[in-house]
């Protein structure tokens, strides 16, 4: 087996871990397992660090359990949360997690011919059925109140307020390690360094109930350089689901990263050896214009998420909107596929009426610019272009300028955007 510990130690992945679990792991195939609540249809980058935390752990010959929290989504986690959670209605949880379930099979292996295939489960087959009364005698019992005020998840919102409801979550967190490990054997519990606090909870539960030893470890959370979550946008999350965040954007956001950033999240999210990792990142450093990190994990990651074919597409779309193209190879596509492009940019819909005026007036009234003044400097200093040719303020957008009569792609700096006229 490859050294599970080892590779997050180089890549920087490893946050804490209890005593001993190298040991473990060295000496046996070890069931670890991860535990993903079902708070939205769909799961987001921040996620698949964790996911990818799992691949590395079937990669290095060891057994990934992924745990949907049917039972904890209908809780709430104050992990890393300043605020109480809103709860969301049964039905919805059940929802969100066939939907996330569809998204997290696709991302491990799970043929039953392998001896370290990945299992998922959800805890609302053991949890929902189990009465309150059962619960504080079986798990309450062996946790003091002293103890989970300890934990920095509760200390922090103590001043703002934390319900009774958020306040339990860390003892069903704790029941499912124990419930996984007499049933299948799971020995591991991992996660982001937030947890570290419900981990351990349920470490001490197992041991105080039954004496048994368990472990955990926890990477750090992932963040940009200037110590922004990673994943997010001025938009919001950048989603694993193809209908809230497009093929295209997807590629996008990891082929936009920071030069540090991009380094960073190579020895993160990448599956590739660790000695082709540093290869990669020295070749990127001798030419950082050339983006090659950015490029690299923007492949390796939209194939994983995606599919080979999204890939393609997406580095197509990019050829055409960043490459030197021009409008002939926009009208080379059919009307499909230049709306494949287009799903991954912003959009306007104005009415036909706007053909014939001037170029400013119009960039002003479809919403592309802010102020007609902003809209004027930048054509001015020839950072306007409409399908791919540089425009000047005596531009008129006459309808054989249209794609398919009715599209028009604007291009201001680096940023894109499309008008649909009807």
């Amino acid at each position: 087996m490859n050294s599970f510990i080892q590779d997050l130690k180089q890549r920087g992945l490893l946050q804490e871990m209890t005593p001993r679990l190298e040991e473990q792991l060295n000496k046996e195939m070890t069931s670890a397992y991860i535990g993903f609540d079902p708070t939205s249809d769909s799961l987001h980058i921040g996620n698949l660090a964790q996911i990818i935390l799992l691949k590395r752990f079937q990669k290095a010959g060891h057994k990934p359990y992924i745990l949907i929290g049917g039972a904890t989504g209908l809780i709430g986690d104050p992990s890393g949360k300043a605020n109480e959670r809103s709860l969301l209605m049964e039905e919805a949880v059940m929802d969100n997690s066939i939907d996330i379930q569809k998204q997290l099979k696709k991302l491990l292996d799970f043929s039953e011919d392998l001896p370290n295939c990945a299992v998922l489960k959800n805890n609302e087959s053991w949890i929902a059925h189990k009465t309150f009364l059962d619960f504080i005698r079986e798990v309450g019992k062996y946790i003091t109140v002293s103890y989970m005020l300890s934990k920095d998840s509760v200390k922090s919102r103590l001043e703002n307020g934390l319900s009774f409801t958020e306040f339990s979550y860390q003892l069903i967190q704790a029941y499912d390690f124990y419930y996984l490990y007499r049933k299948f054997g799971v020995k591991l519990q991992m996660g982001g360094s937030d947890q570290w606090g419900n981990v351990t909870t349920g470490i001490d539960y197992i041991h105080k109930r039954i004496g048994e030893t368990v472990f955990a470890c926890v990477s750090p959370l992932v963040t940009k350089k200037d110590g922004s979550k990673f994943g997010k946008t001025e938009s919001g999350n950048i989603w694993l689901d193809p209908k809230k965040t497009t093929p295209y954007q997807f590629y996008q956001y990891w082929l936009n990263l920071a030069d540090e950033d991009a380094e960073k999240m190579m020895y993160t999210f990448s599956l590739k050896e660790w000695e082709e990792i540093l290869w990669l990142v020295n070749k990127h450093k001798l030419n950082t214009d050339a983006k090659l990190l950015q490029k690299v994990l923007a492949a390796e990651m939209t194939e994983l998420v995606h599919s080979k074919e999204d890939l393609e597409q997406a580095q197509q779309s990019s050829i055409l909107l960043y490459g030197s193209n021009t409008i002939e190879g926009l009208k080379s596509l059919s009307e499909e596929k230049l709306l494949d492009i287009f799903k991954g940019i912003p959009k306007s819909q104005v009415s036909i009426n706007l053909l014939d005026n001037n170029i400013i007036t119009f960039l002003f009234e479809t919403g592309i610019f802010p102020s007609k003044g902003e809209a004027r400097k930048m054509i001015a200093n020839n950072g306007v272009s409409i399908n791919k040719e540089r425009i000047t303020d005596k531009f008129l957008i006459k309808k054989e300028n249209l794609l398919y009569d009715k599209y028009l792609l604007v291009q201001k700096g680096k940023k894109f955007h499309y008008v649909q006229f009807h």
